[in-house]
């Protein structure tokens, strides 16, 4: 079933081939001595389930817009959403290492002279309840969201820039204090997740074999649901939409189900993001970043799954690169890449590699 996957799919096996690589040769090299030239430092091994975290949101969007024909300005919400859920888990987990004498608090409720946590923290002390409502939480968003638009047959540039609205309302929301998210600075100091140091080398090696893991699974999925009959009417849907509506199929149906799933995996790769980088606050939801994630998609090939991947990975390398060697430069530089990819590689990175299958 795996191999069936994956069988005519070079990108994807040369993908799946380098995560399980990565999921090998990292924790052998990070364990190295720190002075053998080959050892990996454990916070390289953090910037790298950073990248992958990306690329599983990337991964995300790819399925929507490449496959559904729906360019979503917004999908950084759901990625927030599972971030900010995680974040609340994690946020449980300090208990009395944090304000004295208020350990079923965080810090900064205290501070704000809260007495009592908020309902909708309840239960986020347990890792399964937490798993669930990062799935939950995006999903829901997601299918309230899409049932509005999609049955009201709201598409094109207009969805878009609902999509980005919606995200920046809830930027504008989670920025207040209020709402017991934390206000601008967001959560932060986190201390254990399921028991383990989160600044132990073997927690951080676990939390990247757990990005690819989960970069793999999202793959397969994806790839799973464009290769079957329901990726074949998302096609026809992206291509003829009145056409498809004319023949039968309830369009705002398939809209509905990919979305919700998308946003799903979106929450998934922002709960992974959250422990990995150490702080989740409202600037996740900003548009900028959900306009990026559309720029990395497009860079690394639309409709191509692996593509997305590919650009999360080189656009987000560029950019540690160029914000600590150049930082004045960096927003020049995506921009250049980005003419450069629309104008020579019109389909993306994905594109070098579909040319040199041609020629083979």
């Amino acid at each position: 079933m795996l191999w069936n996957l994956i069988k005519q799919d070079r990108g994807g096996q040369v993908l799946l081939a380098l995560l399980v690589l990565a999921i090998i040769l990292v924790p052998i090299l990070n364990g190295l001595p720190t002075d053998h030239p080959l050892h990996l430092p454990t916070y390289m091994v953090a910037v790298m389930g950073k990248y992958l975290t990306l690329a599983l949101l990337a991964l995300s969007v790819d399925l929507v817009w490449g496959y559904l024909g729906i360019l979503t300005l917004g999908h950084g919400a759901f990625f927030a959403l599972g971030g900010y859920v995680m974040g609340m888990y994690l946020m449980r987990q300090i208990g009395d290492r944090g304000v004295y004498g208020h350990p079923e608090l965080p810090d900064f409720m205290v501070f704000l002279n809260w007495d009592s946590l908020p309902w909708y923290w309840y239960g986020l002390d347990q890792f399964w309840f937490a798993a669930i409502m990062i799935l939950l939480v995006p999903g829901l968003l997601a299918y309230i969201f899409g049932a509005l638009a999609f049955r009201s047959r709201v598409s094109g540039v207009y969805l878009s820039i609902i999509t980005q609205a919606l995200t920046f309302a809830l930027m504008l929301a989670f920025f207040r204090n209020e709402m017991g998210f934390g206000g601008n600075n967001g959560l932060t100091d986190f201390k254990d997740i399921l028991g383990f140091n989160l600044q132990s080398r073997q927690t951080r090696v676990g939390l990247f074999i757990a990005s690819a893991v989960a970069l793999a699974l999202g793959y397969l999925l994806c790839r799973y649901i464009t290769q079957s009959r329901l990726g074949k009417v998302c096609v026809a849907v992206r291509d003829a939409e009145s056409r498809s509506r004319f023949l039968g199929y309830r369009v705002e149906n398939v809209k509905l189900w990919v979305f919700t799933l998308s946003a799903m995996i979106a929450g998934v790769a922002g709960a992974l993001y959250v422990p990995q980088v150490g702080i989740i606050n409202p600037n996740e939801f900003s548009p900028l970043n959900s306009i990026e994630i559309v720029v990395w998609v497009a860079v690394g090939g639309r409709a191509t799954l692996y593509g997305a991947v590919a650009g999360a990975i080189f656009i987000n390398y560029a950019k540690t690169w160029f914000t600590t060697e150049l930082p004045d430069v960096w927003l020049f530089a995506l921009g250049a890449i980005f003419i450069l990819v629309t104008v020579f590689l019109p389909k993306g990175l994905a594109g070098l590699l579909r040319r040199r299958e041609g020629n083979a």
